[in-house]
């Protein structure tokens, strides 16, 4: 699958929660978009990749 657009190799199964776990992100502060579509946070533990999935993970930032 390809993360942020750096191919990654993740064992099969995998949800967005464990991808987001295993890439650093704190899901409360990312929105995720799966092939070109947002995935509700709701969604993200029964949501599983696949190998020719693409995922955008855009983090939230605080600003003064």
């Amino acid at each position: 699958m390809k993360i942020n657009g750096e191919q990654k190799e993740y064992p099969a199964g995998l949800s967005i929660s464990e991808m987001l776990i295993r890439e650093g992100f704190v899901k409360e502060r990312v929105a995720v978009e799966l092939n070109a579509e947002i995935v509700a946070k709701e969604n993200y533990d029964a949501a599983i990749l696949k190998d020719e999935d693409v995922v955008e993970v855009v983090s939230f930032m605080g600003g003064g």
